[in-house]
């Protein structure tokens, strides 16, 4: 069975929000994986490459985790309309 994608034919909506809230924050995606494993969560840097680079779905788990660790809302990582 097909996995949906977005209206663009990506794989997932936060790849864009999530490059700009790492950088904004002085994060290499090494060291954002390295803040998630810290609060319990098993990504490491190739998840976080993928995506980044809309190669990989992410799951509800994933999106709460990067919320958590980047301190934004859910809104705010998918729309991408954080200050």
């Amino acid at each position: 069975m097909p996995k949906p994608r977005s209206k663009t034919g990506e794989k997932n909506l936060i790849s864009a929000n999530l490059v700009e809230l790492r950088k904004k924050r002085n994060y290499s995606q090494r060291l954002l994986a390295y803040h998630l494993q810290l609060k319990g969560y098993d990504m490491d840097k190739n998840v976080i490459t993928r995506i980044e680079t809309n190669k990989r779905y992410v799951t509800d788990i994933e999106l709460k985790a990067l919320c958590e660790v980047l301190e934004v809302t859910y809104d705010e990582l998918i729309d991408g309309h954080f200050s």
